[in-house]
């Protein structure tokens, strides 16, 4: 029977009915069941414990048991992962009421994974899907949002993207969502781009002013503070003024939006995202090898489902049917304005 985090030998006793036929015990089928081996592999992996000292890490029941060899192990946790995996990619998605979409990519060794996270209205995270290559990949980019449509992602009133701002990935928003779908650049990304143009002795100051631009309450002053920035620094560092400019108007959007302030500081950048990717780094700091791209896919929705668990509600929750009135009125608009088009 299962005891311990093992399989112990017993003396198993039988019954038989005075009429003839063996009774099943309940209670040794309840610790004959193997399922509570292969969840207790796969949390206490997650958790940091090797397949190589996985017996030093169970609980003393008295006896050695068997059943807790790397081998075994690394068999259970396969198999839990690839169950994990065919779950997280095959969830309905139709019954969320998504505001906000945030995608980025993880690399594990040689294998990048993209990641989605969708963010309801009353502010839950959920983890939405993966898929295998990098976000620059513009036929990976169009599989991962393929593949949330076609599992009920509904983006006919409005939905915010946000995204680091890669050009195959906005691309393939475009295509799948058009005018439906309003894409904010991480502004933390679009940073650490400028910054890396500038030598260290001025980064902090500049750091200071793109701060304070994307800290105005109005788009239009954003901008303007923005644009000159680009202006001062168009001389001495082009390259820094380029990469500023480059985007610049998608930094802002929920800024033009109108979010408040609380909620805008959780939509202005992707780190709710990396939030959940760096629970998934600290799960996988024992794989010293990966071996190829499944394993880095079942690693990644083993690990995603367990920072799912963790999850809190954004900051400034309240104001997001707010922004998903905003949206709404947004998509209505680009209707009114095409059917206005066609009409002249």
């Amino acid at each position: 029977m299962v005891l311990g985090g093992r399989k112990v030998r017993v003396e198993r006793p039988r019954v038989r009915r005075v009429d003839g036929g063996e009774v099943q015990l309940e209670t040794y089928r309840t610790f004959h069941d193997e399922d509570v081996l292969t969840e207790m592999a796969l949390e206490r992996m997650l958790h940091g414990l090797s397949c190589r000292r996985y017996r030093h890490g169970l609980e003393p029941v008295g006896e050695e048991g068997y059943g807790t060899s790397k081998s075994a192990i690394s068999r259970r946790f396969v198999a839990a992962t690839e169950r994990q995996l065919a779950d997280l990619l095959a969830r309905p998605l139709g019954d969320l009421d998504l505001v906000v979409l945030m995608i980025d990519g993880i690399v594990l060794a040689e294998h990048t994974v993209v990641c989605a996270l969708g963010i309801d209205r009353g502010g839950r995270k959920h983890a939405l899907g993966l898929w295998e290559g990098a976000t620059e990949n513009a036929a990976v980019c169009k599989a991962l949002l393929s593949d949330l449509v076609e599992r009920g992602l509904d983006a006919s009133r409005g939905l915010l993207v946000v995204i680091d701002g890669n050009r195959a990935l906005r691309a393939a928003v475009e295509a799948t969502w058009g005018d439906k779908a309003v894409v904010q650049r991480c502004q933390e990304h679009k940073k650490r781009n400028v910054l890396e143009h500038l030598p260290k002795s001025k980064r902090a100051r500049i750091q200071r002013e793109l701060n304070e631009a994307w800290g105005q309450a109005d788009a239009d002053a954003a901008r303007n503070a923005l644009e000159s920035l680009a202006r001062r620094l168009q001389v001495e560092h082009p390259g820094a003024a380029a990469s500023l400019r480059e985007g610049l108007e998608e930094t802002l959007t929920v800024i033009a939006l109108g979010v408040p302030e609380a909620l805008k500081l959780s939509l202005r950048s992707t780190n709710a995202i990396e939030s959940m990717q760096s629970i998934l780094r600290d799960a996988t700091r024992n794989v010293k090898r990966w071996r190829n791209g499944r394993q880095a896919l079942r690693w990644t929705a083993a690990g995603l489902l367990e920072a799912e668990r963790r999850f809190r509600r954004v900051r400034g929750y309240r104001y997001l049917p707010q922004l998903a009135a905003a949206l709404h009125r947004r998509v209505i608009a680009g209707k009114e304005g095409a059917r206005t088009q066609k009409t002249a």
